[in-house]
């Protein structure tokens, strides 16, 4: 990394008056909170309506400039993409393979640590996808939920930490994995999974008794194969928008992400993914709008039937997906107070639909998109514009891209601002088909596979932006929008003290006006931010936490090395003044073998291997961005032994590395070549 991150906490960036506390209770809440404050944070979005918001207001954009580091947490893990809840004065939380923790919130001390050991069940070393960790867990009626990646389900009593039961729920999905949070609704906790990136996959969400763990219902997201009947009347309807012989392909349609529960209706959403593969002309090739792919689709609880759906891309071939918030809201538009759900896909557009009945009410651009000609208002259907299916191979720079406009960073909603913050991405990515379109066939085991072909390279892809974005509900429209350093950044929380809370991939968390988006105060974590903070009251003191750690794709400035980051648990309040240690980060130099030869025809072959899976957590061009170490810098590649254990014997899984028992030796043997290659390619030249 170059340079350091100096200084303790930076005070306000702006001179304000420290205005008096505002109490917890003198809080106002509209609707059926009224006339009381939330102090925890129960759900993924702080409770069922998932908004993300708190409404305590003790720290307050007056006084924002004295919030301090109450406490912090050192955590020994490889993945901390995830956020906490905090129930009755206990803050949980669960990072890398679901191992979860229980700390006292006021001073961060450890209470009991829950490992699932997910490493050692012989499901893992199949589902053990690009070595992401867990992004969050669910907490009702003293008994916390977590899903780990090889398929449990396993409620663990909040008091001590014992498990209290577990089920298998990918039981029928030979190729899910789950890396979301589980649901709670009502009295059932409900999970779905992850995998329609990779091979045959058909998506769908289990619910089960949030007390025994007994199944109670199963919902899937697409057809089967009609020979074999269908489970309900909604996958009989939704077969007729599907051609071909899709269920050979699983048909994808994954619930890998957002739900939400819906108390007054009493339904669950669930934000349901993309199509297996992405390309339709594949697996659906006479079209068809290939129900319920990416879609809000809306269950009974208590029966798990279908109640209403609305398609937000229909046909979909770019990978859209809508595992992204839903959110739900009482909001007045055009004049009457409506029921609403808030969702903010990858494809660009803000959508608001009607609770009760799915019918859409707006949709409106709140990223660089140019798939569609615009969303119609009467139908809510998007006019897709005949280019964006790259038609004949002809191919299609889009926007946004596969990453999304917005991704899984947790968007919020104020209910005093009526405005949503969403962290915004713009970036692009070329589709066309493969040359082999007619007789693609997907290749098994643990790599992507999109039925895409490689863009031409005379195509130039402009640099990717990212910004904050505050989206008027009721209006439709974007109230304030502000850029922001590097692609991604972490999810946003807003406060009933007129704050918007964010950590960013530059080491800094920051905490915004929610009416303006003016910046008042910011504080160096000494690590780039993915996950949402969080805020809740104890003892009558108001506590902002947020977990530290990042992971891209793509090498960043500054580039956080996966070996030194500082995954931490960040505790924030008023008054506040301990101090993070001093953090010194160095570069790593490039490792090399002199006598290592490599062998172009090899490195080939490696290079093939590599760019197919290797690539999503070890960096594109082999320069790593934080999800995994870099391999030109390490001296395990260097070792045909011992890097065939880690490949191949998957003696790292206990760390996120997964097995790639399917590789053969002259793959394996091609890595190390490739490996080689690129860190020859890339060495610094000596001055």
């Amino acid at each position: 990394m170059n340079g350091k991150l100096r200084g303790a906490a930076i005070t306000a960036l702006v001179s304000l008056p420290l205005c008096a506390a505002v109490t917890m209770q003198s809080v106002a809440l509209a609707g059926p909170q009224a006339g009381a404050v939330r102090a925890d944070w129960t759900s993924f979005g702080g409770d069922s309506d998932e908004q993300h918001y708190s409404p305590l207001a003790q720290v307050n954009s007056g006084n924002v400039g004295k919030l301090g580091l109450a406490w912090y947490y050192d955590i020994d893990t490889f993945d901390s993409y995830t956020q906490p809840l905090e129930v009755n004065g206990i803050v949980y939380f669960a990072v890398g393979l679901s191992v979860v923790h229980a700390l006292d919130a006021r001073t961060g001390k450890l209470l009991w640590r829950y490992d699932p050991d997910v490493a050692s069940q012989p499901e893992a070393k199949t589902r053990m996808r690009a070595g992401w960790g867990t992004r969050g867990i669910a907490y009702k009626d003293g008994l916390v939920y977590t899903a780990t990646r090889e398929g449990r389900l396993i409620a663990v009593d909040a008091k001590t930490g014992k498990p209290r039961w577990s089920v298998q729920t990918l039981d029928e999905a030979e190729h899910g994995y789950i890396t979301g949070p589980p649901w709670v609704a009502g009295d059932k906790v409900v999970v779905g999974f992850g995998g329609a990136d990779y091979s045959p996959t058909r998506g769908y969400v289990t619910a089960y008794d949030a007390k025994t763990g007994k199944k109670a219902w199963r919902w899937y997201v697409v057809p089967g194969d009609p020979a074999k009947g269908f489970e309900n009347k909604a996958m009989e309807a939704a077969a007729k928008t599907w051609t071909g012989e899709w269920w050979k392909f699983g048909g994808g349609g994954t619930v890998w992400h957002a739900m939400a529960y819906d108390a007054k209706y009493d339904r669950i959403y669930l934000g349901t993914g993309n199509g297996w593969p992405w390309n339709q002309k594949i697996r659906s090739p006479g079209g068809g709008d290939n129900l319920y792919l990416a879609s809000i689709v809306a269950l009974d609880v208590k029966t798990g039937e279908y109640v209403w759906h609305y398609q937000v891309n229909p046909e979909n071939s770019h990978d859209f997906n809508d595992a992204m918030d839903i959110e739900l809201a009482d909001v007045m538009i055009g004049g009457r107070m409506r029921s609403v759900l808030l969702h903010a896909p990858k494809n660009g557009f803000f959508y608001a639909l009607d609770r009760e009945t799915g019918k859409f009410i707006s949709a409106g651009e709140f990223a660089k998109q140019n798939w569609a000609k615009r969303i119609d208002p009467e139908t809510g259907r998007p006019e897709i514009k005949p280019e964006a299916q790259y038609p004949d191979g002809k191919p299609f720079l889009m926007y946004p891209f596969p990453n999304g406009a917005h991704g899984i960073q947790a968007m919020s909603y104020s209910p005093k601002t009526g405005l949503s913050y969403i962290p915004v991405m713009e970036g692009a990515r070329v589709f066309t088909d493969p040359a082999n379109l007619k007789d693609w066939t997907y290749k098994p085991g643990m790599f992507v596979n999109t039925g895409l072909g490689a863009p031409p390279p005379s195509i130039k892809i402009p640099p990717s932006t990212s910004k904050l974005v505050a989206w008027d509900v009721a209006n439709n429209r974007i109230a304030w929008s502000i850029p922001q350093v590097g692609v991604f950044n972490g999810g946003t929380m807003a406060t009933g003290g007129n704050l918007v809370f964010q950590g960013q991939n530059d080491g800094s968390f920051n905490a915004y006006a929610a009416d303006t988006g003016r910046k008042l105060w910011a504080y160096p974590v000494q690590n780039g931010v993915l996950a949402a903070p969080i805020s809740y009251a104890v003892g009558g003191r108001q506590y902002v936490t947020i977990i530290t750690g990042f992971r891209s794709s793509f090498a960043n400035t500054p580039n956080w090395d996966y070996t030194q980051q500082r995954r931490r648990v960040l505790t924030f309040a008023v008054g506040a003044n301990k101090r993070l240690p001093k953090a010194d980060f160095v570069d790593l130099p490039i490792q090399d073998d002199p006598a290592f030869t490599v062998d172009p025809d090899k490195a080939r072959i490696g290079a093939g291997v590599y760019n197919t899976s290797c690539v999503i957590c070890h960096g594109v061009g082999m320069a790593a961005g934080g999800a995994a170490p870099d391999l030109r810098k390490s001296a395990v590649p260097l070792d045909g032994e011992s890097f065939a254990s880690v490949v191949h014997g998957g003696a790292l899984m206990a760390r996120g590395m997964p097995s790639f028992a399917i590789l053969k030796p002259e793959e394996l043997e091609g890595l190390r070549h490739y490996i080689r290659q690129r860190a020859r390619e890339t060495r610094p030249k000596p001055r």
